[in-house]
């Protein structure tokens, strides 16, 4: 069997085979980026405003250098401010995890530098991608891509968040926060490597003339909602896993750590499985399923509220994410593929504009759970912004029905 998946994988052409490559080393820092930042922020601040602040700040300089990138995609290749992309993203984590103090200042210098490296590898990767497969093998990159993330979800929490619990013992010193600088060190690293890799391949590099644009084709302002449906949800799969342990399970990273690996052999299993034998005509179905799973986890959490429902929540989370990428992004390079024929723009300008769809929906889930959570209290943020911007994101399985159907 796994001769087989490696004649697949062999058989994609090259740039693809070195973007999944890179792609999987890059997968074994993004489960510490994405929840063991906020959860050192919160170790330190014990603030929950200041982790949205950073998340806030991280979305603000994503489509900034997304704009940004457009023009340096005139003087540099793709393939290069890619790499820099992946090798900020951990100098990043580093120097959030060196500053002397975490006041609001330092954290938004720090969320706007990872934004920026965010911005570069995002507005990068979804244009090579773009650029290096089609419409027939997108539902196996991103399958592979999502089982990558997932295999990596399995072992990369558990030995980091366990390393953090036992640091006072192996170092020698009651000052846990050395643990989350040598892991940023490694971060880092990891980072250096994957750059190396993706600058292996074989990039077209694009001129691009004008890349903004604020007037689309109607199927593309329906894709650009579609987006902010998506980056509603998005900043919570980020920060609510690290702001209910450190509320609901009072702070053991090593529970963290745990609670991330559960479940995640079998969605990382199940990710490419789909991936491999999915048709395009199966992406609604599979979209509808991460919507729905990740609202009963949501809704599971708001009525329990414990450390079970935390553990259900993770759980639905990981699926669900996994699930939802699978099929948002074939569906969302299928639009581009149509909208920039009918409209005879180059690729580019629908990436910039989708980073400012998410960016919408981001400010309102972010908003909305700063709102709750200083007018009312912290627990009725958790409790009740999650399972209300599920339940909102539901109204995306119609709407996405309604562009594949315009695009038939």
């Amino acid at each position: 069997m796994f001769q087989n998946e490696l004649a697949v994988f062999r058989s994609q052409p090259k740039n693809l085979r070195l973007l999944l490559s890179a792609f999987m080393l890059y997968a074994l820092v993004m489960p510490v980026m994405n929840i063991f930042v906020g959860s050192y922020i919160m170790r330190n601040s014990q603030d929950v405003g200041k982790v949205v602040l950073y998340q806030l700040m991280i979305y603000t300089g994503i489509p900034v250098t997304a704009w940004l990138n457009g023009y340096l995609l005139n003087r540099l290749k793709g393939s290069w401010l890619y790499a820099l992309g992946m090798f900020l993203s951990g100098v990043a984590m580093f120097v959030m995890t060196s500053v002397g103090s975490l006041d609001n200042r330092g954290i938004a210098v720090a969320g706007l530098l990872m934004g920026g490296a965010a911005g570069l590898f995002w507005s990068n990767r979804n244009y090579l991608v773009l650029k290096s497969t089609n419409d027939e093998n997108r539902n196996y990159y991103q399958g592979s891509e999502s089982f990558m993330g997932a295999f990596c979800g399995v072992f990369v929490p558990v030995l980091v968040g366990w390393a953090i619990a036992v640091s006072p013992r192996l170092f020698g010193t009651a000052d846990v926060n050395v643990a989350y600088r040598l892991v940023a060190f490694l971060v880092m690293l990891l980072t250096a490597a994957a750059a190396y890799m993706i600058l292996r391949g074989d990039f077209e590099s694009p001129k691009l003339p004008r890349f903004v644009y604020f007037k689309f084709h109607a199927l593309w302002n329906k894709l650009l909602v579609l987006a902010a449906f998506k980056g509603m949800v998005q900043g919570f799969l980020v920060t609510a896993p690290a702001m209910l342990i450190m509320h609901v399970m009072k702070g053991a990273e090593g529970a963290l750590g745990t609670v991330q690996s559960i479940g995640a052999v079998l969605s990382a299993v199940l990710m490419y499985v789909i991936g491999r034998r999915a048709k395009p005509e199966h992406r609604l179905m599979i979209f509808g399923w991460g919507i729905g799973l990740f609202a009963l986890g949501a809704l599971l959490n708001g009525a329990l509220y414990s450390s079970l429902a935390v553990i259900l929540f993770m759980v639905c989370m990981m699926f669900a994410q996994a699930l939802l990428d699978i099929a948002y992004f074939p569906i969302q390079m299928k639009v581009i593929d149509h909208v920039a024929k009918l409209e005879r723009r180059n690729d580019y300008a629908y990436i910039l504009s989708h980073e400012a769809g998410l960016y919408l929906g981001r400010l309102f889930g972010c908003g909305l759970f700063l709102v709750v959570a200083y007018c009312v209290s912290r627990e009725a943020a958790l409790r009740v912004v999650l399972p209300l911007v599920a339940l909102i994101q539901a109204l995306s399985i119609p709407l996405a029905k309604h562009i594949l159907r315009r695009m038939e």
